[in-house]
């Protein structure tokens, strides 16, 4: 029970940190590019269906389309409730962060705990890495994150081949690291690569009032941002495991 505690501690400090800084630099990065395409959005008169927005994404921003042309004299149905713009939406973000923040920590501590656990903020900056490679780097070079009004492939199609990415790659990387020996290291490299040899689920047209130039200055500040994000979270995790835990090599070891 007291290493379930310890985990806990450690996972909703880091979480917190991370999840308030990721909702800062989003407010300044991604939130006004977000706002820009939701002006495309209305603009064009584009449905977007919200249902079939990526399943797994730190910044996937969520908002109400305009009908299209051909259903434009029907009534409008109620969407139901939504954040406003302002102070509320932008504590929402903040809430919403620190739990995701909390649940990617908890994984990032359980894992690296049978790797012997992180040491020091430095060996946090190393898992992080690695987790920003595993749960956004990887996904994202096949599934790139959305802006409203852009086109998307199925929802369950596009979650499983995100869940198989994310799976294969952190087994790959665990092989690389883990395992020393050739043909381990080559069975990683395999594993991280055969995801995008299958290829991400791609949507039936890629029409969409979105400039090319909006979407291409958005991928970038979500993959900025979510690598700070990471970074933060393994730092943290590791100066909170370091300074709780001294010189115990396993959390089983601290914490009485």
């Amino acid at each position: 029970m007291n290493l379930f505690r310890n985990v806990v501690f450690i996972a909703a400090i880091a979480g917190l940190v991370a999840g308030v800084v990721l909702a800062c630099m989003q407010a300044f990065a991604t939130d006004p590019l977000i706002y820009q395409a939701e002006v495309f959005e209305k603009a064009g008169g584009h449905q977007h269906d919200h249902a079939a927005a990526p399943a797994a994404s730190t910044t996937n921003a969520m908002s109400s389309a305009a009908p299209a042309p051909a259903e434009a004299a029907a009534p409008m149905e109620d969407e139901g409730w939504a954040p406003a713009d302002g102070f509320e939406r932008f504590a929402f973000s903040v809430l919403a962060n620190i739990v995701t923040g909390i649940g990617f920590a908890l994984i990032l501590v359980a894992v690296s705990e049978f790797a012997g656990g992180i040491g020091g903020w430095r060996q946090g900056v190393f898992w992080g890495l690695a987790g920003f490679a595993v749960f956004t780097l990887a996904p994202g070079l096949g599934l790139p994150p959305e802006l409203p009004a852009m086109p998307a492939a199925d929802l369950m199609q596009r979650q499983t081949w995100w869940w198989a990415t994310v799976a294969a790659t952190a087994a790959g990387l665990g092989l690389i690291a883990f395992r020393k020996s050739l043909p381990m290291t080559i069975l990683g490299v395999l594993l991280i690569v055969a995801p995008h040899i299958v290829g991400a689920p791609q949507p039936e047209s890629f029409e969409t009032p979105i400039p090319e130039g909006l979407h291409h200055q958005f991928v970038v500040a979500v993959t900025l941002t979510n690598l700070v994000f990471w970074l933060v979270l393994g730092a943290v995790v590791g100066v909170v495991r370091s300074r709780f835990t001294g010189t115990a090599t396993s959390l089983r070891d601290s914490f009485a």
